[in-house]
């Protein structure tokens, strides 16, 4: 029997989010339904709900950032069980048979389904994780190792696999130098995430205020790109850049600063084009790519990764009335690093 139950959403582009109450498919076969304790706050979820990446069928209730407590399991599940930990990241479906599904990049399935926003495989919309449950299909929830709080790994399962994932595929580790565009949600955790990993991590910031959070975070060095000095002091200097800003910066000046075969990743996603000067490219046989988030095996290895290293996000815990205060303070860069809902507060 399907269940409604209490949620924050938006009902227009040009309104905040508000109470309201979603329905919830009854639990199938192979459904888990999780008891949500925390949900966190994506820059991804601002554009989305303001109809900045395409129109919208509202209401709609954002978050992809979901960690909770299985509380019913179908009758064919066998991978989790009532009382486990775990978490809901950007996906809750994919076709399973693709080629990119049976390689473990159900991100890239041409039927992949968004956690919110999205024509699930039955017809009906997902409605994300700003709720007080949610019903998805076993393969897409994860197990939180009991090395993290669920507070701390709620925002993993976005800015932790969007940033571990390209990290690892380029090869972060010793010997490498890695540089990390921008320290917000997505960059403080692929500082924490490139330091576990022996790599040597330079922060590349507008400014020098959060200097101090990024050496603590696991950098060795933060420098200002105000600071035309920074990239005559760094040229040539990097393995792999990841860059988590979404705003248009100079990709040619950037790619300046890597190595020969070095890689410049862009994880933060503008909405104006992002050009590039060939010979920015040419002279060094150069790279510039893009990664997205990760697959359902690639985000359970990241959590495991998370819990042996004792990582887990910054974040600022708030109740459902803060939450359109809080994508205000997103907006301004006014949190370190991520807002996370106690949906305790939405019953």
């Amino acid at each position: 029997m399907a269940t409604m139950v209490n949620a924050y959403a938006a009902h227009s582009a040009a309104e905040g989010l508000i109470p309201t109450q979603i329905e919830r498919r009854a639990v199938g076969p192979h459904d888990v339904l999780i008891d949500i304790k925390f949900s966190g706050i994506c820059h991804s979820d601002i554009h989305t709900v303001r109809g900045e990446w395409g129109n919208q069928n509202y209401p709609l209730v954002p978050g992809h950032e979901i960690a909770g407590i299985v509380t019913e399991v179908g009758s064919a599940v066998t991978k989790h069980k009532l009382g486990d930990r775990v978490g809901v990241g950007c996906l809750v479906n994919s076709c399973m048979e693709c080629e990119n599904c049976l390689a473990g990049d159900q991100q890239f399935c041409e039927q992949s389904v968004g956690t919110y926003g999205a024509l699930d495989r039955d017809g009906s919309m997902t409605q994300g994780g700003y709720a007080t449950h949610v019903v998805v299909d076993e393969n897409f929830a994860l197990n939180i190792p009991e090395g993290i709080s669920l507070d701390v790994a709620a925002p993993l399962l976005c800015a932790g696999i969007t940033t571990f994932s390209p990290l690892k595929h380029w090869g972060a580790g010793p010997g490498k130098k890695v540089a990390v565009v921008g320290l917000g949600g997505l960059g403080h955790m692929a500082v924490k995430l490139a330091s576990a990993m022996g790599a040597e991590v330079t922060v590349l910031s507008q400014s020098l205020k959060k200097r101090e959070d990024g050496l603590k975070l696991g950098a060795s060095d933060y420098r200002a790109t105000s600071d035309e000095n920074t990239f005559k002091d760094l040229r040539k200097s990097f393995d792999l850049i990841i860059n988590t800003v979404s705003a248009s910066i100079d990709i040619s000046s950037y790619l300046g600063l890597l190595r020969v075969n070095g890689t410049l990743v862009n994880v933060g996603a503008p909405a104006e084009p992002l050009p590039v000067n060939a010979f920015a490219l040419i002279g060094g046989r150069r790279s510039f790519a893009g990664s997205q988030i990760g697959g359902i095996e690639e985000t359970q290895e990241m959590l495991d990764f998370c819990a042996e290293h004792g990582i887990g996000a910054e974040i600022e815990v708030i109740d459902a009335t803060q939450i359109n205060e809080a994508y205000e303070r997103v907006l301004a860069s006014d949190v370190r690093y991520r807002f996370v809902i106690d949906t305790a507060t939405l019953a």
